[in-house]
């Protein structure tokens, strides 16, 4: 009989969060491989986005910076002193671009908001502290240049959200900026400690420290602006964890975040909420503007 030990190859990769090895946490991030039809979304956000674009009225491919990707597209409803609802995008910091968001602008505008639909430059090229100071630029830009640039929204009314990384993003912005009224925080990253771990990294490059630093979750402050974080009760267990621990978290230290988990809606679906006048979204725009 050999006494030979089992050889290295044959043993399991070790866990490394949640029970989860690093190819397991990256499929329970995997968002486009959990939806089927995840590319037939895209595509009809794209033919929306030009549709909405094409029409007059709208003031596109403002520059903020000097980036290729820092810019904006404003889309005003025509009301005087509109509230505004500024978008940042997904795709998890390291892919999509602007345009193709332009049709969230659709619900909001319909219910009485301007909105201003913001770009960042992506990840390798910049890191996610760089992409979270240009959305602040941004935000930043269009305090300053509101009568620069004609525009006619009401400073005391400005509501920042995003979709997934665009979520993380509009909830990390509430620590440092206390001109904003709220934020939507859509299918939201709240905590980076497993997107570090995972395959998502490679280009975002985090270490542990940053993670911790950028994590919303580690930023709640009572101060800080009400926020509702949105999820579908069709999106991956990660995602409905992430947005359930960043509500449990604010309850500790007396943060306003509220809760909505939407009804047969997964991650590319729940866009249709804001896309919608009558949109589960865009009454927690409403909600979040009457506060």
């Amino acid at each position: 009989m050999s006494g030979a030990l089992p050889e290295a190859a044959s043993a399991a990769p070790a866990p490394m969060y949640r029970g989860m090895d690093r190819d397991r946490l990256t499929t329970a991030y995997d968002n486009t491989g959990a939806v089927a039809d995840s590319p037939a979304w895209l595509q009809r956000w794209r033919e929306r986005s030009a549709t909405l674009r094409a029409r007059p009225g709208h003031t596109l491919d403002i520059a903020y910076g000097v980036g290729e990707r820092q810019k904006i597209d404003y889309f005003a409803c025509g009301a005087p002193d509109a509230p505004l609802f500024v978008f940042l995008h997904g795709g998890y910091w390291q892919r999509n671009s602007r345009d193709m968001f332009s049709f969230v602008a659709e619900g909001p505008m319909a219910r009485g908001f301007d909105v201003a639909v913001v770009g960042y430059t992506l990840a390798p090229e910049a890191s996610l502290q760089q992409i979270l100071d240009e959305c602040t630029w941004a935000i930043d830009f269009l305090f300053d240049r509101i009568e620069t640039l004609a525009l006619n929204f009401n400073q005391r009314q400005v509501i920042v959200g995003g979709w997934s990384a665009g979520g993380h993003l509009a909830a990390a912005l509430l620590a440092g900026e206390h001109r904003l009224k709220g934020a939507l925080a859509i299918s939201g990253i709240f905590d980076l400690e497993p997107i570090a771990l995972c395959a998502l990294n490679d280009k975002l490059g985090l270490s542990s420290d940053e993670a911790m630093r950028l994590s919303p979750l580690h930023r709640l402050s009572p101060r800080q602006a009400p926020v509702c974080a949105a999820f579908g009760e069709d999106e991956l267990p990660e995602l409905r964890r992430q947005s359930a621990d960043y509500a449990l978290a604010a309850n500790h230290v007396g943060a306003s975040v509220s809760l909505a988990a939407l009804p047969r809606c997964n991650h590319f679906s729940i866009l249709e909420e804001l896309y919608r006048e009558d949109g589960l979204l865009v009454r927690g725009l409403l909600d979040l503007k009457d506060r």
